[in-house]
């Protein structure tokens, strides 16, 4: 079963849903242009990985949710404060 949450700021829109095996919460620009992804497995207690999209292949690996969302605003081109985190993510990381 899937979960997803949603969290809106600043032209950005992220969405965080849970599939069978990962954890992931994707970051898109309102106006579709560019989009980030941060996934971690199902069970929280992996390395975060930082992807260009959902699906896509993984760019960087990062313990700590901090420098995943530093370098998810860099993929964006916003800073990383920018970046909205819906309430069901803010416990991803180690």
């Amino acid at each position: 079963m899937s979960t997803e949450t949603e969290a809106r700021a600043a032209g950005i829109v992220a969405k965080y849903r849970e599939t069978p095996s990962e954890r992931q919460l994707v970051f898109e620009a309102e106006d579709g242009s560019r989009t980030a992804a941060i996934a971690q497995n199902v069970d929280g207690y992996a390395m975060l990985k930082v992807r260009p999209t959902a699906d896509g292949d993984e760019i960087e690996r990062y313990y700590g949710f901090d420098m995943a969302l530093d370098h998810a605003g860099e993929v964006l081109g916003v800073p990383p404060t920018d970046l909205p985190v819906p309430t069901a993510a803010a416990d991803m990381g180690m």
